[in-house]
Formats: structure tokens, sequence, C-alpha cells
């Protein structure tokens, strides 16, 4: 029986192309996960050339690639610089990360990431972390799940689902997939019942792993280990995580406010190589049907 796959990269050859790797260059893959993008830089790799791979997984960890070229480095890309100083590198020709859960944590249900299976309310993608959905669900208060659920959800009645995991969990706590289903679906809208789901799942995972704080910190500590001319590609999936890279390439900054010189000219330390982001083409999509909401923007280091 074949193995299922436990991930296919999005947006490679763009990818790839965005870095525009040098044979003997030291590059960061910052989400190894399934390890299809690092694969593909460490085949355009010389002898002297050399990918670390980072992952906070240890199922991805444990599946790294065995290679001269390749180190695997099993922590959050939070930490990057941290990473790379006790590795001895101090710059970098490109870094690359893809914001993306692996079909290996959606299709896993004791993962808890997906409402298509039942399944312990988990979603940690370092299953040595602390907080758990579960937690999330059944510890914080009414505001602070409307607002993650408005915030991080983008969904309008995020309040109203609040209340109700609020007075579901005073009943009983709220501890599997399918029991948060049962309290959340008479508030979802039939008509957009997945994509609204599919908010609600990605907001709780987006709490539990922290994932704007670590994206803002990553986004900062990638352009500071950029040599000059060294490129940054990040490929999204969702507009909270676009619109920070976007900011960040352009204006330096989170805001996207741009600070100018005297000559109107912007200070920041990348120069954005393409205003509008990069999507896979029908025949991805085809392929790949979760590559869908996929967008890739690459930067350069001035």
């Amino acid at each position: 029986m074949a193995e299922p796959v436990y991930h296919i990269p999005a947006l490679l050859l763009q990818a790839l192309e965005g870095l525009n790797i040098n044979p003997s260059g030291v590059y960061v893959d910052v989400t190894y996960g399934g390890g299809g993008h690092s694969r593909a830089i460490v085949e355009q790799l010389g002898p002297e050339g050399h990918l670390y791979g980072m992952d906070q997984d240890l199922d991805a960890v444990a599946r790294a690639l065995v290679d001269p070229r390749f180190t695997i480095v099993h922590g959050n890309f939070r930490f990057l610089q941290n990473f790379m100083r006790y590795y001895g590198v101090d710059s970098v020709d490109g870094v690359l990360a893809d914001l993306g859960v692996s079909f290996h944590h959606f299709d896993d249900p004791e993962r808890g990431f997906s409402f298509r299976a039942d399944g312990p309310l988990d979603m940690r993608m370092n299953r040595q972390g602390s907080l758990t959905a579960a937690k999330v669900v059944n510890e914080y208060s009414q505001d602070q799940l409307a607002d993650i659920l408005y915030l991080y959800g983008e969904l309008r009645q995020a309040r109203r689902i609040a209340a109700a995991l609020v007075k579901a969990r005073a009943q009983a706590p709220i501890t599997t997939t399918e029991r948060l289903l049962e309290v959340i679906r008479p508030l979802i809208n039939p008509k957009q019942e997945k994509k609204e789901l599919a908010q609600v799942f990605q907001a709780l995972r987006i709490e539990v792993n922290g994932e704007i704080d670590a994206l803002r910190a990553f986004l900062s500590q990638a352009t500071a280990i950029l040599k000059p001319g060294g490129r940054l590609a990040v490929i999204t999936y969702h507009s909270l995580e676009d619109r920070l890279v976007k900011n960040f390439m352009r204006a330096g900054n989170f805001t996207g406010e741009a600070d100018k010189d005297f000559f109107g000219r912007v200070s920041s330390p990348l120069r954005l190589l393409n205003n509008k982001p990069i999507v896979p083409d029908e025949a991805e999509i085809e392929a790949n049907p979760r590559s869908r909401s996929a967008k890739l923007r690459v930067a350069q280091k001035l």
C-alpha cells in the first residue's frame, strides 16, 4: 500500500526562481514540512552550498532529507537568528517560508487540525507545547474567544460563536473536533459552511501556535541575516499573513506606512520584486487543490 502524501509543495518552481539559487550559497527553508521545497533547493546546490531546514514538528524532523549539503534544525522559525548563530552562520543568500499546513497535519485526525474527521482538539504544530485548541476553547474568556475568531478567522459572527462556546462548555468540556462542530454549526452560514468552518479552525490554530507573532519575528530576523542581494521568499495562504508580508517587504514594517528620506525614497531594508503576488496556475490547482489560496511574494535585501 502506498504511503500517504505528506505534503505537495506549492509554487515550487516559482519559489526556486524567486530565490535565484547560487550553487555555492547558504540557504534556509524555515518550514521544512514534507521537504519538497528543500529537496528542490538541495538539487541546485553544489558541494560548497548548504541548506538548513527548520521545523518545529518532530514528525517532519524524523522524515528529514539525508544529504551532506543539508542540516535539519528542530525549532520554531521565530528563533531563526539564534539557531543560525548556533550553527556558526552569520549571513545567508536566501530564506524561504511556506506558511501552509502540511497534508500530514490536516489528514491525521489525532492532530485536530481539520473539521473533516473527529479527533482531539489539539492543533499544536509542536507537540511539546502546552497550549492546545481545547485549552483555548475551554479556558479563554468569552471576549478573548471573540477577539481570536474575529481577528484571526475574520468571522462576522465571532461574538455569537464565542457566546455559544462558553455556554456549551459550562455543560461539558469541548475536547473533540466533533463536539466543537456541534456547537458552532448552528451559527455557520450553510451556503459557506466549508469556508466558515475553516475560518474557525484557522483562528484557533493561529492562536495555539502563536503564528502571527512568530511571523513578525521571523520576517525581522530573516532580513537581518540576509546578505545584501539575498532573497526572501514567503508563501502565504490567508489575508492576515499576506498583508503582514506585503507590508514588511514594501515598507520594512508591519503597518505598511513607509518611512521616506528627504528625497522621498523609501527607507526599507528590502525591495519587493513582485508588486502582485505570484499565484498557482490552473494546472497546479488541478493537480494540488490545496494550493488554490497560495500567494508568493519575493523581496531582495538592499
